[in-house]
């Protein structure tokens, strides 16, 4: 496979991942707004039950759509919990600074933070979570 050819899979698979974050984002924001605006839920903890939701949603179609994985879900998952713990600490505390800190608007420093933290996901899952097994070692399902 040609250089050309890998770059062109590599960006397909750069655009499916923004394509299926935008589909966790939409469910993360979406209760985000629910809890505090609906529910009167403090907005870090909205974000972190919001972040949780759309790691959900973002494991499932990740797995299957962009990094089209034959890991084994017992191997996959708990990797994909630790690349997206370590993101839910981080948007805790981002959002923490932001919010509380500098008093930036609740939505303004979600956008941002969710921002940030894109490039995290991205490479932890690529690298680490979905990568290929090398050729004869496939797991198991």
């Amino acid at each position: 496979m040609s250089v050309r050819d890998r770059l062109r899979g590599h960006a397909g698979r750069v655009l499916r991942f923004a394509a299926v974050g935008a589909v966790g984002t939409a469910a993360h924001y979406a209760l985000l707004l629910a809890l505090v605006e609906g529910a009167g839920v403090d907005p870090i903890v909205g974000s972190v039950a919001g972040f949780l939701l759309g790691a959900l949603v973002n494991y499932t179609m990740n797995r299957s759509l962009v990094f089209r994985s034959d890991r084994a879900h017992v191997e996959a998952l708990p990797r994909f919990l630790a690349i997206a713990g370590m993101g839910l600490c981080w948007n805790a505390l981002l959002m923490y600074l932001f919010v509380d800190l500098v008093g930036v608007h609740y939505l303004i420093a979600q956008i941002v933070t969710t921002a940030i933290l894109l490039g995290w996901h991205y490479v932890g899952n690529a690298l680490w979570t979905f990568r290929k097994h090398p050729a004869g070692t496939r797991g198991e399902r």
